[in-house]
């Protein structure tokens, strides 16, 4: 096994080491420089402009349209919730809620249909939740709010 003191030892007697320890250099600090990331930026997405939704609007933004956008509405507020794909999205676990008001069955911890109002029907006002029902609801609310774009309110139909 070589030591540091014979190392050093050859590279003073022989200056053809030195020149190969120069170019060792050389080849390792090129390489590390080279190896730099090159990253690129990401696709600016689709502009959402603050507004109103009516529970027959937001069916449009269940994930299925070309555009693929994915709204969620929660105790009266509208997310975009098209980044959570995966959960929100047509065969997520969540997939029932988009395009949806998702707030009775987020504050019973149900997905279950029967949780959702039908479109033209009037907004559920979520009267007869109890209060264990409406912390989960708050609770599921700050969720979305630190996690999606908030994108709207919730409105009745015309």
């Amino acid at each position: 096994m070589i030591t540091l003191n014979t190392l050093f030892h050859q590279l003073k007697e022989n200056p053809v080491n030195w020149a190969l320890l120069a170019v060792l250099a050389y080849v390792v600090r090129s390489y590390v420089s080279s190896a730099k990331a090159i990253t690129v930026s990401p696709k600016h997405p689709e502009v959402m402009l603050f507004k109103t939704y009516n529970p027959k609007e937001l069916r449009a933004f269940d994930g299925n349209a070309d555009n693929g956008r994915i709204l969620m509405a929660v105790n009266g507020s509208v997310y975009d919730v098209t980044r959570g794909r995966n959960f929100y999205g047509p065969g997520g676990p969540y997939g029932n809620f988009a395009g949806r008001d998702a707030s009775r069955g987020l504050a019973k911890n149900s997905f279950d249909m029967d949780m959702l109002t039908d479109d033209d029907k009037p907004i559920d006002k979520l009267e007869d939740l109890n209060k264990d029902e409406w912390d989960s609801l708050r609770e599921w609310e700050q969720h979305f709010a630190n996690k999606y774009l908030l994108v709207g309110t919730l409105v009745e139909n015309p």
